[in-house]
This record gives C-alpha cells, structure tokens and sequence, in this order.
C-alpha cells in the first residue's frame, strides 16, 4: 500500500474479560475551533461513523444545535443520535471531513465504519502481525 501509515493493534480485553487485540486508530478530530486527540475502532461492520457524546462535548458541539437525526442499529438501536461534520487528521495525511452519528451516550464506542471512514480510506489488517496499514484511498483518473 503506497503512502501508508502503519499501526500495531492495542491489546487488551473483550467485554467477557477475554485477552484480545484491537485496531485502534489515533487521530485528532477538529469541530469549530477545538481539536482532541481519540483513538477509534476501525470497524467494518459498522454502517456508520459513532461519536461518543463526551467527545462531542470536547469539541465544542452543541447536541441541540445539531438538527440531522441519525438512526443507529445493532445494540446502539436505542440510542438516540445527530449527525455531526468534524475534521480528522490521521498521520501526516491531509485533513478529511468524516461525518459521524454522534450519541447522546458515552457509553457508545468512538466507531470508524463505512460511511465514510472505509470511502475515504483503504486499509490492510494484518491480524497474525497485530498491525494494519492505513492510507488515503488511491486516486482514480
């Protein structure tokens, strides 16, 4: 994968308390004037981006300001939730504009999923060497 950054999967444990590995992503998410640094799943069964509402909070979001209802599924089907436009920067790559669900929980986990984390991004897991390789998606003329 050309331009890529590497990244070693974070160990610790599933919510049975079982030792596992997951791709967590550092970033830094931009909203307004406020920048704070996250690490997010990469999840690609997830439909959508998920914002935890604390990490809105830091950003400077205003949950009653946020006017695009978001419909969640899975076990975050009841959970309410707003569509919210931030920033991210990954590595040296340029800025992009992800768009989440952002929750009204902070108990949600901060997601990257399909739309449109997996649009503007290509990824490589490679599980059995606990890394995986990220970069901007290729250009196509």
């Amino acid at each position: 994968m050309r331009d890529a950054g590497q990244f070693y999967f974070t160990q610790g444990y599933d919510a049975f308390g079982v030792p596992d590995a997951l791709p967590l992503l550092p970033l830094s998410l931009g909203y307004q004037n406020s920048i704070v640094e996250v690490s997010a799943l990469l999840d690609t069964g997830a439909s959508v981006n998920v914002l935890p509402y604390r990490v809105g909070v830091e950003l400077g979001a205003v949950w009653e300001e946020q006017t695009t209802s978001v419909i969640l599924a899975g076990n975050l089907a009841s959970v309410e939730a707003k569509g919210l436009l931030v920033s991210a920067q990954i590595s040296n790559f340029a800025p992009v504009q992800l768009v989440f669900a952002w929750s009204l929980s902070n108990d949600a986990p901060l997601l990257l999923g399909r739309m449109n984390f997996f649009l503007a991004f290509d990824v490589c897991f490679y599980r059995s060497q606990l890394l995986f390789e990220v970069s901007p998606k290729s250009r196509t003329s």
